[in-house]
């Protein structure tokens, strides 16, 4: 790989950051009072958040199984209201289990 692919490579991911996180600041110079547009970006976040995540975790442990258990227990802990290191120990403790039993 040569040093200018390299250079114009890093170029073309700062132009990309820099315009995502300036275009919505031209766009939206007032203050928003649109309800529903409101609302679709109060739960933006947790979409793409929701998108991200939930492939990486049906992939990370090699077997479904054991996917859907550490999942399960994850979603099942972080419901009941517990923090995120009793939810992570919970949900990594499930997929050892299920891998353990041969699954």
């Amino acid at each position: 790989m040569s040093t200018g692919y390299i250079i114009v490579g890093i170029a073309v991911m700062a132009l990309v950051t820099y315009l995502v996180r300036v275009v919505p600041m031209v766009i939206f110079r007032n203050k928003i009072t649109n309800v529903r547009v409101k609302s679709f970006l109060y739960y933006v976040p947790y979409a793409v958040l929701s998108a991200m995540t939930f492939p990486g975790i049906f992939t990370s442990t090699g077997t479904y199984p054991s996917a859907i258990a550490g999942c399960g227990t994850a979603i099942l802990l972080a419901y009941k209201g517990k923090g995120l290191l009793t939810v992570a120990v919970g949900a990594a403790a499930a997929v050892f289990l299920v891998q353990m039993l041969g699954f």
